[in-house]
């Protein structure tokens, strides 16, 4: 009862205000607004009244017109990229370096003798196919073949394409001109394709190749990786190329260093791989001057002599410049430098500095990713690579049971192999096909706000030239404690230079594109450019608006009330009855007994006996009149206020 007290009294109160209906709230705004137009629409003529009516009416949509598009323009968060160049000391970026071959031939040849065996017999069958080389396949180990074996597929007739494995004719070959036992198909229309089946070999798809030598490549490599993923990580670090025998000289500036200022990692593609200036436990080197006398100058040795002969085709060290504590994805951003030249890397840094929510979706250290970073061991930085492989080793997880051989495993889990899990294969190459799993991973992965980017310069030359070769391979051999005798060749040496070019560098900068301010003046701009108007006119407006609002809930209430009434006035046929009137109605003024309404029980008084003494009838007031209680609340209630 006290808010609805309350309410009428704020309804009448707002009644005191420019006026009681909506004309009279019209003309009273058209008078006394500062927006140029309404006012016209009062004082003139008909003709004048109409013409400035649709004026202001048209100027009018064109400004919630422009207002729409502006405030679109607003949240579409765009963003505008301003380019800035400066000049300072820079800190040297981290250098990772690694071999080419991830392991030492004469240390893993154990683990690799029989796929190597196996490896010969596929190439002798794909090079010189003969007869004769039958009796010499049963002496290998084919219980990796049977797995993901290699089968060439004769496609010379499209409507009943053959598959033939490499070691045995296809059973169901009735065709004459179908290669003989221990003969492969190699005219145009026959490729070499890898077989993946699981469930127990029911379920079979082909990775096809336009090349033999891909076809063998790919096998070989997967079929590496399913055995030196049963090998303890400290033993395959052993098996890789050490700093000492990596890195013969090492200078950075004026200052000499040696492989113990590196810090080694190993990195599944290249073995152990070294890094320079990371920054996690030494202080961090700045660049005294640019130039190529004040950078990072290496001789490594890269040994080809020992590569694994069928797991690595490419010979050289690899090599990449990227931030300090930032986990070094050497494979998809490094450079090869070749064997037997100096090769010269000048460098330039860009910096990006992206905005973040809701202007892109960028990140600045992952924390908000919906992905676990199973890189954050090395206490790296985030960045977008390590995301999408961590995604996809959460995916081989889920649908293979095991985690894959390249990518770091969360705790509790193993890696693949063919005796835990034969349809590891299978699975792995229908998930890499997979484009659902690589939109889900890019969908939850986004990029680092903040970043640095490093453009190289790259220039190469023979090292050493011919008239030096013989004295530097011996001196480098001394330094090695080796014998007097050169040892090294020109084919394993490789020279780098890293340096910086100059001392500017460039910051990427994205900034908004459309902030508040730019809203307010456009908003503001169009406004008085169409209608005359400021900020003063809009509360003015919201201002009328409001009383409109509340002139028409007190017509609402109102209108409840004597709607109310008329129900009330709608129970009797004349004008309600007074109290007195209703109780003469019921009342004997005679004191006799009502023999109408009570004819049957007057029977039962005799002669004898006495009347009962009637009751004292109620006062006649004759101003009190029934009327319905509500509105006798209305009423009051109007009074109170």
């Amino acid at each position: 009862m006290q808010v609805k007290k309350y309410l009428l009294k704020c309804l009448h109160r707002l009644q005191k205000g420019p006026g009681y209906t909506y004309k009279e709230l019209l003309i009273w705004y058209c008078n006394n607004t500062n927006t140029h137009g309404p006012k016209r629409i009062i004082c003139e003529g008909p003709k004048k009244k109409a013409m400035w009516f649709l004026l202001t009416l048209l100027f009018a949509c064109l400004v919630c017109w422009q207002w729409g598009v502006f405030i679109q323009t607003y949240l579409s968060w765009k963003v505008s990229v301003s380019l800035s160049i400066g000049f300072k000391n820079m800190d040297f970026p981290a250098v990772t370096i690694c071999n080419a071959s991830p392991f030492q031939y004469s240390k893993v040849q154990h683990l690799l003798k029989d796929l190597d065996e196996l490896m010969e017999a596929v190439l002798d069958q794909i090079l010189a196919p003969e007869p004769s080389r039958e009796n010499a396949t049963r002496t290998l180990n084919f219980t990796i073949w049977n797995h993901t074996p290699l089968v060439v597929i004769d496609e010379r007739d499209p409507r009943h394409p053959l598959v033939l494995d490499l070691f045995e004719v296809n059973s169901n070959s009735s065709d004459n001109s179908s290669p003989a036992p221990g003969r492969i198909c190699n005219a145009p229309g026959c490729k070499v394709a890898m077989r993946l089946c699981s469930s127990n070999g029911t379920v079979c798809t082909f990775q096809n190749f336009t090349s033999a030598t891909q076809a063998v490549t790919e096998w070989y490599v997967l079929q590496a990786t399913n055995i030196f993923s049963q090998v303890p990580r400290k033993e395959l670090m052993k098996m890789g190329y050490p700093a000492e025998r990596l890195i013969l000289a090492c200078l950075f500036g004026a200052e000499p260093c040696s492989h113990r200022n590196f810090t080694s990692i190993f990195y599944p593609d290249y073995g152990n791989c070294y890094i320079f200036n990371w920054g996690m436990t030494d202080k961090i080197l700045p660049s005294a001057n640019p130039g190529a006398e004040f950078g990072l100058k290496l001789i490594l040795d890269i040994d080809q002599k020992d590569y694994v002969p069928f797991l690595t085709s490419t010979a050289g060290a690899r090599l990449m410049l990227h931030e300090q504590k930032s986990y070094p994805f050497i494979k998809d951003e490094g450079i090869y430098a070749m064997g037997g030249t100096e090769t010269s890397i000048g460098v330039l840094v860009d910096r990006l500095e992206r905005k973040g929510k809701p202007y892109s979706q960028c990140t600045m250290n992952g924390s908000d990713v919906p992905v676990k970073n199973l890189y954050s061991n090395y206490n790296t930085t985030y960045s977008i690579q390590a995301c999408l492989r961590s995604c996809f080793q959460d995916h081989m997880i889920q649908n293979c049971s095991c985690g894959h051989y390249l990518y770091p495993l969360p705790s509790g889990e193993k890696y693949c192999n063919n005796q835990d899990f034969p349809d590891w294969a299978y699975c792995y190459s229908a998930l890499r096909r997979s484009e659902s799993q690589r939109e889900a991973c890019i969908s939850k992965c986004s990029e680092s706000c903040n970043d640095t980017k490093y453009t190289m310069t790259i220039s190469m030359a023979e090292w050493p030239s011919e008239s030096s070769e013989d004295w530097v391979f011996h001196v480098l051999s001394l330094e090695r404690d080796q014998q007097p005798n050169i040892t090294l060749s020109r084919k394993g040496i490789v020279k780098l230079n890293i340096y910086f070019q100059e001392f500017n560098y460039r910051t990427i900068q994205e900034s908004t594109a459309n902030n508040i301010v730019w809203l307010l003046s456009n908003l503001g701009g169009q406004f008085g450019f169409w209608m005359g108007g400021s900020v003063l006119c809009l509360i003015e407006f919201a201002e009328i608006i409001i009383d409109f609002v509340w002139i028409t809930i007190i017509k609402l209430v109102a209108l409840s009330k004597s709607l109310r009434q008329r129900q009330a006035r709608a129970r009797y046929e004349g004008p309600p009855p007074t109290v007195a009137e209703l109780v003469e109605a019921h009342t004997n003024f005679g004191f006799q007994p009502d023999v109408a309404a009570h004819g049957a029980s007057a029977a039962a008084y005799t002669d004898e006996q006495t009347l009962p003494i009637p009751g004292t009838p109620p006062p006649n007031y004759d101003s009190l009149r029934l009327q319905p209680l509500d509105i006798i609340e209305s009423d009051s209630e109007a009074d109170a206020v």
